[in-house]
């Protein structure tokens, strides 16, 4: 009886290879698993179902990941602001792990023998991919032809066409990752520390150069409404606001850092709706949240980030941190105003009933209520009293 592999099939070139060589070289019973967690058109998984049969698999499926991926990450980004070295907010590559996550489990209902996938052994999808199936279902062997044998995109094309397979996988200047909280952009200019990507190199274009206003409307860290129209699902608010700001180039930029590997990676993005969203969730908490509740959450949001985009999102401590960014959600309700621009956005205010700066007591540079001219020069004085004390001793 052939043994069952699930290969973890996104319909390019390292898995078409893998499926086929499995099936056909190795006498495999390849289930081929397409995980969704946004970045995928009705067309293009269409595609992928057509081809994956053409290549050899017994089944295809297409496991929807989308609204887990959201509820058990994606939101917390938001919560905690999450950028990664303050410039990136792991769009694709905090994807991967609830793709591995569903691959494993359906290679666990099917009483899979296997999992394979297509990554290289120079970037961080291995470790992402292998760290989740190791700790999920560690019976199971891992497959990894590409990484194993540091094949060429020419060995793998010449295969596919030697056996009847002539999809165009020709070598393009870049190489895009397309999900839900953005798209990362691989190749060209990229490779070169001293070159930026040009407007060609974008998938979306600029088509505004008016100034418009944007306002999304949070309750309790979410987005609920995109101007004024009102979203039950939470997917549907990102997507609305992906298109009217990807439609004025907002959200693109250049992130380098440092890989899981341990090498430095550069890699370009553009990923409208998670600036805009994080820019006015950021904002909103300036108003909504005190000092230290803002203080802590960006410690932990820290960490909680780090640890996602280096394949850590099942140490347990990360939903110790995902409760504490739950619980400071709870008075981030509002509707924040961003003017848009060109390549560019700025906040202008916020309508809360939760927004702390109407406060009784004050108002900042203007007068105080609930204190006396005395009060204030006591306190400023009992403030003063550690540098008085340590100059005092430390003359010079």
């Amino acid at each position: 009886m052939s043994k069952k592999v699930v290969v973890a099939f996104s319909g390019g070139l390292d898995t078409s290879y893998t499926v086929m060589y499995l099936a056909k070289e190795k006498g495999y019973e390849v289930y081929a698993a397409c995980a969704n967690t946004g970045g995928f058109s009705k067309e293009q998984l269409a595609e992928n179902e057509k081809n994956a049969y053409l290549l050899g698999a017994k089944e295809y499926v297409t496991l929807d990941v989308t609204r887990e991926y959201y509820d058990k990450s994606l939101r917390y980004m938001i919560y905690g602001n999450v950028l990664r070295n303050g410039t990136y907010p792991i769009s694709v590559s905090s994807e991967r792990i609830f793709q591995g996550m569903a691959i494993a489990r359906y290679a666990k209902e099917i009483g899979a023998d296997a999992i394979a996938h297509g990554s290289t052994g120079a970037g961080n999808d291995q470790v992402r991919f292998d760290m989740t199936f190791l700790v999920l279902c560690p019976e199971m062997e891992i497959i990894t032809l590409t990484r194993d044998g540091n094949l060429s995109r020419k060995e793998e094309v010449d295969y596919l066409n030697s056996h009847g397979f002539n999809a165009d996988f020709a070598k393009l200047k870049y190489s895009y990752n397309v999900g839900i909280w953005g798209t990362s952009i691989c190749g060209g200019e990229i490779l070169d520390s001293r070159q930026g990507l040009p407007e060609s190199a974008y998938l979306k274009q600029v088509s505004k150069k008016d100034v418009s206003t944007l306002a999304l409307r949070f309750e309790k860290g979410e987005v609920k409404a995109v101007n004024g129209v009102e979203y039950d699902d939470p997917i549907k608010a990102i997507q609305a606001v992906e298109e009217i700001g990807a439609a004025y180039g907002i959200g693109r930029d250049m992130h380098v850092g440092d890989t899981i590997i341990g090498i430095k990676g550069r890699v370009g993005f553009e990923a409208a709706a998670p600036m805009l969203i994080i820019g006015a969730h950021k904002f909103l908490e300036k108003f909504t949240l005190s000092k230290w509740q803002q203080y802590w959450k960006d410690q932990v949001a820290n960490w909680y980030g780090m640890f996602l985009h280096e394949s850590q999102y099942l140490e347990p401590v990360m939903r110790d941190i995902e409760a504490m960014l739950d619980e400071s959600q709870r008075n981030v309700n509002g509707i924040v105003t961003l003017e848009l621009r060109p390549y560019g956005f700025s906040t202008v205010g916020v309508d809360s009933d939760d927004d702390l700066l109407k406060s009784k007591l004050g108002e900042y540079g203007e007068g105080a209520k609930a204190w006396t001219s005395e009060d204030a020069k006591g306190f400023i004085k009992m403030l003063s009293n550690p540098l008085r004390v340590y100059y005092g001793t430390h003359k010079k």
